[in-house]
């Protein structure tokens, strides 16, 4: 598609921000008027069409897919889209660890058990540990509080939430993202550990290596949205 307008802004409207293109208000895919929470998420949103060249490429607006994904699958079904992420939590992969006689064991040990423990400590909850791939349930009570958390969490959140938990499979390091001054680096090494254990272990793939790249960027998106979208 050409570019069919000269000028991105934005403007303050009821409840919100809006994108504008030539003056005209931006709607969602789906036909929604798009409204954000803040100046500051629509003032990046803009950024993205205004970076557009004479051919408007689809695949860069990460901000505004995450906007429409708020807007007309989030705000349409939030008990759907917190039930999709509760599963991030049952199957958790910081809970899921090598045998202890394994050397991947020491490593996941030190890298997702700090960060286990801080979520149990933050929420007052407990996951359990499994040794293996074999699934484990996780307490009731863990969930039904994680459950609680999601709930209370706005739609754009709940939005970067879902594109953060599956990137990571993992809806602790989702949550540890979206906390203000998170080391988004960081949490995706953690995500990333037992990938990077293998290319350790049997060289680095050109075609793993542009994949990683391209899924650090979209977590690292995800989590700036969650930040723009409070400020």
């Amino acid at each position: 598609m050409k570019r069919f307008y000269k000028e991105a802004g934005t403007a303050a409207m009821e409840g919100g921000w809006q994108v504008t293109l030539d003056g005209r208000k931006v709607k969602t895919q789906g036909g929604k008027q798009q409204i954000v929470p803040s100046a500051a998420l629509a003032a990046a949103l803009a950024d993205e069409w205004a970076a557009q060249d004479e051919e408007i490429d689809p695949g860069t607006f990460v901000l505004r897919d995450l906007a429409d994904y708020a807007l007309d699958v989030v705000e349409a079904d939030r008990a759907a889209v917190v039930a999709t992420l509760l599963r991030y939590g049952e199957t958790d992969t910081l809970c899921y660890r090598a045998e202890p006689d394994e050397p991947l064991h020491t490593r996941q040990i030190a890298v997702w058990e700090p960060l286990l423990k801080a979520a149990e400590a933050r929420w007052d909850v407990h996951f359990e540990r499994i040794s293996g791939i074999i699934h484990r349930p996780q307490p009731a009570e863990t969930l039904k509080r994680l459950e609680s958390v999601l709930t209370a969490h706005d739609a754009f959140t709940l939005a970067a939430l879902n594109t953060l938990a599956s990137l990571s499979a993992s809806l602790n390091i989702a949550l540890a993202a979206i906390e203000p001054g998170a080391d988004i680096a960081a949490l995706w090494d953690a995500a990333e550990l037992e990938a990077d254990w293998q290319v350790e272990q049997w060289g680095e793939d050109h075609e793993a290596t542009s994949r990683r790249e391209r899924r650090l960027a979209a977590f690292t998106a995800a989590a700036r949205f969650a930040e723009l979208a409070r400020v």
